[in-house]
């Protein structure tokens, strides 16, 4: 059923009232698992991903995506998706292509914002598991990425943040009064272009940037400015939850 964006400009209000550049709902946990090094839970509207971080530990190796060589720590990344996550309960293998180019892009996002070089031959593994789908999947397992790697200890330059942005027209329409749109829901991202994007820290640097669909050039730029100040919010939001977490550490040390 084709998506009805007629309430767009009407109303200026998406189908679950939220406006253009308004987020969904963002709660998030750290140290969810005693077993694990970093551990974080993360819920970006009805996406729910739960992230453990075991390492830096010394001989680990495995093919599913990393970077990094002997002179710098390995980061190796595994995403695992319930078959119960999504509407259509479709159980997907080790060798999903899709699975496989998040964990390359997870990998390759970390690999140069840690400081690998401080641990020589060792691996850091990042565990994702996704629980429910509902839009902005890979910006989901981004941010609980960099909560489980703070709680486990391991050095970054800053946080990685981030968030999807789209438009209100899809490619074939080329309606000259699309919008841009932020942090696009499951059904929205079936039929609207969109992309992800994530930056660095609190400044506008653009550390991960991927988009799966056709989009006009003259719609990229507020799309991805757009995608940009929403990454600001959700570092705020992240920033909340790991100034919490480290309040309630000395708290239950001072007594």
């Amino acid at each position: 059923m084709p998506l009805d964006t007629s309430t767009y400009t009407l109303a200026l209000l998406r189908l679950d009232g939220r406006r253009w550049n308004e987020l969904r709902r963002m709660q998030a946990q750290i140290s969810i698992q005693a077993a694990a090094d970093g551990s974080s839970y993360l819920e970006m509207g009805n996406t729910k991903v739960i992230c453990t971080v075991s390492g830096p530990s010394e001989g680990r190796r495995s093919a599913a995506g990393g970077g990094g060589g002997d002179a710098n720590a390995t980061v190796q990344v595994e995403i695992g998706i319930a078959g119960f996550s999504g509407v259509d309960r479709k159980r997907r293998g080790r060798g999903d292509k899709r699975t496989s180019e998040m964990q390359m892009t997870v990998a390759n996002a970390f690999s140069n914002t840690l400081f690998t070089n401080l641990y020589p031959h060792s691996t850091i593994m990042i565990t994702l598991h996704v629980l429910s789908q509902d839009g902005s999947l890979l910006a989901a397992c981004l941010n609980a990425a960099t909560l489980a790697l703070i709680d486990a200890g391991v050095p970054m330059s800053d946080y990685i943040v981030a968030c999807t942005s789209g438009s209100t027209s899809s490619y074939s329409t080329n309606d000259e009064a699309a919008d841009p749109l932020l942090d696009l829901n499951g059904t929205e991202e079936q039929e609207l272009p969109f992309l992800t994007v994530g930056t660095l820290g609190a400044g506008d640097k653009v550390s991960v940037l991927v988009m799966e669909s056709r989009v006009q050039a003259r719609r990229l730029e507020g799309m991805l400015a757009v995608g940009v100040d929403g990454c600001k919010q959700v570092r705020e939001i992240l920033d909340q939850v790991v100034r919490r977490h480290g309040k309630r550490i000395l708290e239950s040390a001072v007594k």
